[in-house]
């Protein structure tokens, strides 16, 4: 019913001032009451902008044309203003170190209810109900940079939840979120719109993720326009996603390698609702005879040895506890394990940015102790998980080679090595551009490229793919794995399940400042001990395998994987 639209877009299109086409074309979407609307699509499709629309940071802070209508509440959203809409829309930004506004972990929880002078007391219970629901009541009394990218965003969300809003709005909520907290997180947000009947508009690329609870409705947008809104089992029955450059959950893609066809009445938006036939299980149980055994992993030497590393910040946080591990040369490996873990502390000394209490580390057989920073990052390229932490330069081609011109590389050889690392990172086409005009996902790839020219014999990426598109995900992965040809070892500190499937034999698994598991990716996400102990995930080909009768489980994931390479190449 029409009294129901909380958002209308009539006709609605936006350009921005600074660029020469329009972002967003005739853009025509209503959300409901109580509705749960899930907006996936390419980077640079316009999903931000249309989110920026929304919670009116355009026109105040991007300025440029607007055409056609965007009401919120019944009301013109440019009259409501910027002020105005964030009483009516709560929104969760993409990038959260942007949103931060509290010294403190419980002063920013508390900032709108500060806004709306509510009494101490009752604004105390609320921040603590609040903290408990997203789990970070331990964390406080914490500084916003003292704690971990899903701790971030956990916080962003308990921001917006103390609000009393009409719309919450998710810009990327799973980018920084470790697999099961960003279950949770979807769980947390499917209770929260029940319980307030609030409409949900979440833009994410992670679609398998997203679908774990259900949504009301998938909104596909490529190019500026929406190509499809409707229902999620329809969606999954047809070729858009994958000409539209999303990924498709995984699952769908076995039953399509199987053979299968398929359909809206198979439910296959949900794993857990999905219907097959007997005939249907057989046919992916034959698929997975037929398919040969996964290729055993080379025999490799090691590069980098950790021997008993310990680690306790400022503070009293032991972040590491007696880590053995071996990196061996010319691998591709995964570091996995939940929010604090332990993963980037791991990392942090292995560049030299810390320094452990004890231990040994060796790399090639040298001690790393005796080596400066610089002398480090001359062997081991490291790219962070924010990207605003490591950009410097005002210009995007600058930035890529600041790190060449700062090693007195020539300027004619400076020039082809960062326009081949742009190219692969997708950024050739704005490599004259300013950073600011970039998204947060365009960003992150400023900074693989600035690692990537530099060619380094190891290099270290803390959540490279973390909201990309599945295309610009392939293209970075893909130039990873011909770098790992030539001999360069790759080290990936990840929340990606697939990722860790698809290009990483093995992995490390750490947890709580410990060492829990060194396998192959596969034996780990099906071993459901690791999975619940170092809050993983286990694959939905591990639900596959069980619901088609298969008892190998690991070996379905591992055929599957070897396959799925195969045809993509």
């Amino acid at each position: 019913m029409a009294q129901d639209i909380l958002i209308s877009f009539e006709h609605f299109g936006f350009h921005y001032t600074a660029q020469a086409e329009p972002t967003l074309y005739d853009i025509n979407l209503d959300i409901r009451r109580g509705e749960k609307v899930l907006i996936v699509g390419p980077s640079g499709c316009g999903k931000s902008t249309l989110a920026h629309c929304l919670n009116g940071l355009i026109p105040a802070s991007y300025p440029g044309e607007i055409t056609g209508k965007l009401t919120v509440g019944g009301r013109d959203a440019r009259e409501l203003g910027l002020f105005g809409l964030s009483r009516m829309i709560g929104t969760v930004l993409q990038d959260a170190d942007g949103q931060f506004i509290g010294l403190t972990v419980a002063e920013d929880i508390a900032f709108a209810l500060e806004n709306d002078c509510i009494p101490t007391e009752e604004m105390h219970r609320e921040v603590e109900r609040v903290a408990k629901l997203v789990d970070v009541e331990r964390v406080l009394h914490h500084e916003p940079h003292e704690i971990s990218g899903g701790q971030k965003q956990r916080v962003s969300l308990g921001g917006v939840m103390v609000g009393d809003v009409d719309v919450l709005l998710f810009d990327e909520p799973l980018a920084n979120l470790d697999p099961a907290t960003g279950r949770q997180a979807i769980a947390l947000i499917d209770d929260i719109q029940r319980r307030t009947g609030c409409a949900v508009v979440i833009i994410e690329h992670r679609l398998e993720d997203v679908l774990y609870r259900s949504v009301d409705r998938v909104v596909v947008m490529q190019e500026g326009r929406i190509v499809y809104q409707g229902d999620p089992d329809r969606l999954l029955s047809l070729p858009l996603l994958q000409d539209a450059g999303i990924r498709e959950p995984l699952y769908v893609t076995a039953l399509k390698y199987a053979g299968l066809t398929i359909s809206p009445d198979m439910h296959p938006a949900e794993l857990s609702k999905l219907a097959l036939s007997d005939a249907q299980k057989a046919q992916v149980r034959d698929w997975f005879r037929a398919l040969p055994a996964a290729p055993a992993l080379p025999p490799r030497e090691p590069l980098l040895t950790a021997e008993g590393i310990d680690f306790t910040y400022e503070g009293g946080h032991h972040a590491l506890r007696g880590i053995d591990a071996c990196i061996r040369r010319g691998e591709m490996l995964s570091i996995v394990g939940t929010n604090g873990a332990g993963k980037s502390t791991f990392s942090k000394i292995i560049c030299g940015f810390e320094r452990p209490q004890a231990g040994a580390l060796t790399f090639a057989g040298q001690d790393l102790s005796a080596l400066s920073i610089k002398e480090r990052a001359d062997r081991i390229g490291y790219v962070m998980q924010n990207p605003n932490q490591m950009i410097s330069k005002v210009q995007i081609f600058d930035e890529v080679a600041l790190g060449l011109r700062n090693r007195g590389v020539a300027e004619e050889e400076i020039r082809p090595r960062v326009e081949e690392a742009l190219r692969i990172c997708g950024l050739y086409p704005f490599r004259n551009w300013p950073v600011s005009a970039l998204s947060y996902g365009q960003k992150k790839r400023v900074t693989i490229a600035s690692i990537l020219v530099l060619q380094p014999d190891m290099i270290l990426l803390d959540e490279p793919t973390a909201g990309q598109d599945l295309r610009h995900y392939t293209e970075i992965m893909d130039f990873l794995e011909e770098l790992n040809a030539k001999g360069i070892t790759v080290v990936l500190i990840t929340h990606d399940m697939h990722l860790m499937l698809e290009y990483t034999p093995r992995a490390l698994v750490f947890h709580e400042g410990q060492l829990i598991a060194d396998a192959s990716a596969a034996e780990i996400l099906n071993s459901p001990e690791i999975v619940e102990t170092a809050h993983l995930k286990e694959t939905s080909l591990y639900h596959l395998a069980l619901l088609c009768g298969i008892a190998q489980p690991e070996e379905f994931t591992r055929r599957f994987i070897a396959h799925d390479r195969e045809v993509r190449k």
